[in-house]
């Protein structure tokens, strides 16, 4: 093979070479592209499941809130009742011993 021969050789070997590897570099940048796309999805899932978590959190703290409420509401009607059980059965004592005894208690 003679110098120019193999001169025109590595010339095509040459542009081969560049050819494949601009092909190359379209490839990463496209792989590099994607991957930050996706990297950008899994950090915005990331910051949905915070504010999930913190919403959850919330409910639940609400949640405890209403619940002492309802039981403190609860224990105020509570009293209420007894206090109003108590005084009706010292009516209702008081006309037992009334019809028995025959006297009028007032």
């Amino acid at each position: 093979m003679s110098a120019k021969e193999m001169s025109s050789s590595v010339e095509a070997i040459e542009v081969e070479a560049e050819k494949i590897l601009k092909e190359a570099q379209s490839k990463t940048n496209a792989i590099l592209l994607k991957a930050n796309d996706e990297a950008g999805k899994i950090l915005s899932a990331k910051l949905s499941a915070d504010e999930v978590k913190k919403e959850c959190e919330q409910i639940i703290k609400q949640a405890r809130e209403d619940a002492d409420k309802k039981v403190k509401e609860s224990k105020t009607q509570a009293s209420k009742i007894k206090t109003n059980i108590e005084k009706k059965s010292e009516k209702i004592t008081g006309r037992i011993v009334s019809d028995i005894t025959g006297a009028d208690l007032k």
